[in-house]
């Protein structure tokens, strides 16, 4: 008895100091990985613009979504000073491999896309993850984001073989991007 006493002290004492350290790394790296975060939703933001953007007029117009504090809108003007498009990222928990994260450029109507870049996904390799592929993601240019569906639903976006849920998932977070614009 005394003997197995002794091994659930030594097992607790150790589970407590290892998180501890977790504890400690966690509040260590939390800023640095949210600061990265929002660096590279920036980033996306500028590269999903319509080209008449004038990078420097790149603002936020929502930096809120839910609990987060990771921006998650942005209106880019052009050289005349007026609105020429809108970056406005976009979600759906309906991937494969879980939740899809899109930051989605659109024209001034706030429907039209004009591209959009992955910010989250860990769909399947080499099937789920050719969403970030020009082949895939070309096809949504100019097409209005609040109406997508794949060719199996009725729709006119051709679905990754082997990945129609990742497809529809695609579709579901543009949509989720619009209607995020539409309320801006």
């Amino acid at each position: 008895m005394k003997k197995i006493l002794s091994l659930v002290f030594s097992l607790t004492a150790i589970s407590a100091v290892c998180a501890g350290v977790l504890a400690y790394v966690n509040s260590v790296t939390e800023g640095p990985i949210r600061a990265t975060k929002e660096k590279n939703v920036l980033r996306a933001a500028g590269e999903v613009m319509p080209e008449a953007v004038v990078q420097s007029t790149v603002e936020a117009v929502a930096w809120a979504d839910g609990a987060k504090t990771v921006p998650v809108a942005f209106a880019g003007r052009d050289a005349a000073g007026a609105v020429a498009g809108y970056a406005v990222k976009g979600a759906d928990s309906g991937g494969y491999g879980g939740d899809i994260e899109l930051m989605v450029g659109l024209a001034p109507d706030r429907r039209t896309v004009v591209r959009y870049k992955t910010l989250a996904a860990a769909e399947t390799p080499g099937l789920g993850m050719k969403l970030k592929d020009p082949s895939f993601s070309g096809q949504f240019s100019g097409k209005d984001g609040s109406a997508l569906s794949v060719r199996k639903d009725g729709g006119d976006i051709d679905a990754i073989t082997s990945a129609t849920i990742t497809s529809r998932a695609v579709c579901k977070a543009i949509a989720d991007a619009c209607a995020r614009a539409a309320s801006l």
